[in-house]
């Protein structure tokens, strides 16, 4: 089985069906991804783009990676990126008078619904790229190396920030709370 590298070197000299095994490989990795940051109808469309500046920049694409994991990844990024850039303003919630008053918009919330609650928090207080770095390695299952590269930061620097990520979860109050087991 050829590597990604080989793939997309055979892509370069004239392949057509090479960097389409390069997306067969990746492209539920990459959706999920994808889904997870902009919602799955959002995904396709900024999925489409990532193939397009892929196969677009595939020569620049450093081959001594046998895998372009990490790459495609990175190129994703860009384009989420690009997508939340050009994203109109949040619509301010409609007028919500003319609702029946016995319609509880708000009914009870469950544990699950809490712990994400709690856990979105404690996420939304790290800094941008320790976020980022723990998603790569906890979700995309990328090794610590491979977020490095995807973020364009050495592996030593993706370490600090996965190590400041996961010390600044264990300390945040919500996580605590979430692992504190009731005394009842």
């Amino acid at each position: 089985m050829s590597s990604d590298a080989e793939l997309i070197g055979r892509s370069l000299r004239g392949d057509t069906d090479a960097f389409a095994e390069v997306i067969s490989r990746h492209e539920t990795a990459l959706g999920n991804y994808l889904a997870r940051r902009v919602g799955r109808q959002a995904a396709e469309d900024v999925l489409g783009d990532v193939w397009v500046a892929a196969y677009e920049s595939r020569a620049n694409y450093d081959r001594s990676y046998p895998e372009a994991r990490p790459w495609l990844y990175g190129v994703a990024l860009n384009r989420l990126r690009r997508y939340w850039r050009s994203a109109p303003a949040e619509e301010p919630a409609s007028d919500l008078a003319g609702v029946a008053s016995d319609w509880d918009p708000w009914p009870a919330v469950d544990a699950r619904v809490d712990t994400q609650v709690l856990l979105g928090r404690a996420l939304g207080r790290l800094k941008p790229e320790e976020r980022e770095v723990l998603g790569l390695v906890a979700w995309e299952d990328l090794t610590v190396a491979e977020a490095g590269r995807v973020l364009d930061v050495p592996a030593g620097t993706a370490r600090r920030l996965l190590h400041q990520a996961r010390k600044a979860l264990r300390e945040a109050p919500e996580v605590i709370a979430l692992l504190q087991v009731p005394t009842t």
